[in-house]
């Protein structure tokens, strides 16, 4: 059954007219979520006002998440001792001294690492780990023969790679006593 909406011109059923309305208020709620979790800036401990100075300007218009993500971090800054703010600041100055394309590729890796499971995480830290104990002609060289293979190649050992890590994560490990 059509029914007239607006002009008089039967164009909508009552269903689809719900369903347009549905969607706009969806819409329009959904647009103003973000403000009405946003952190205002009186908010913030004078502690985090004064670690986060830089920012006042434009805290209004950042969108909420980032403002948590700021708040969180100047409280783990004021919670630093100078050593480890140095070390901090030391990592910050190389992060903005990437070029943009390298800090996409270096959080691509992030997410892929943090998706991985607890188990396959630590798995990735001691293989890191052994791969720095290594004596430094011994790493430059395994480098040195990664970049040398060809593109299928190199492909074809990060595809058995990540066979090897599939393998280790649906079957339990197993020592085998030689």
């Amino acid at each position: 059954m059509k029914t007239k909406w607006l002009t008089g011109i039967n164009i909508f059923n009552r269903t689809t007219r719900q369903r347009i309305l549905l969607h706009a208020l969806f819409v329009m709620l959904w647009s103003i979520l973000p403000a009405a979790y946003a952190l205002p800036w009186n908010e913030l401990t004078p502690a985090q006002q004064k670690v986060l100075a830089d920012y006042k300007d434009t805290w209004a218009s950042m969108d909420a998440d980032r403002q948590t993500r700021l708040a969180v971090g100047a409280d783990r800054w004021r919670s630093m001792d100078a050593s480890q703010r140095r070390k901090m600041q030391q990592r910050f100055d190389r992060w903005q001294s990437l070029d943009p394309q390298r800090r996409k590729e270096l959080l691509q890796r992030w997410q892929t690492f943090s998706q991985l499971t607890p188990e396959q995480r630590q798995q990735m830290r001691e293989r890191l780990k052994r791969f720095r104990e290594l004596p430094p002609q011994q790493r430059s060289e395994l480098r040195k023969r990664f970049r040398d293979l060809s593109a299928e190649d190199r492909a074809r050992a990060l595809q058995r790679m990540q066979q090897r890590a599939q393998r280790a994560r649906t079957q339990p490990r197993q020592r085998q006593h030689r």
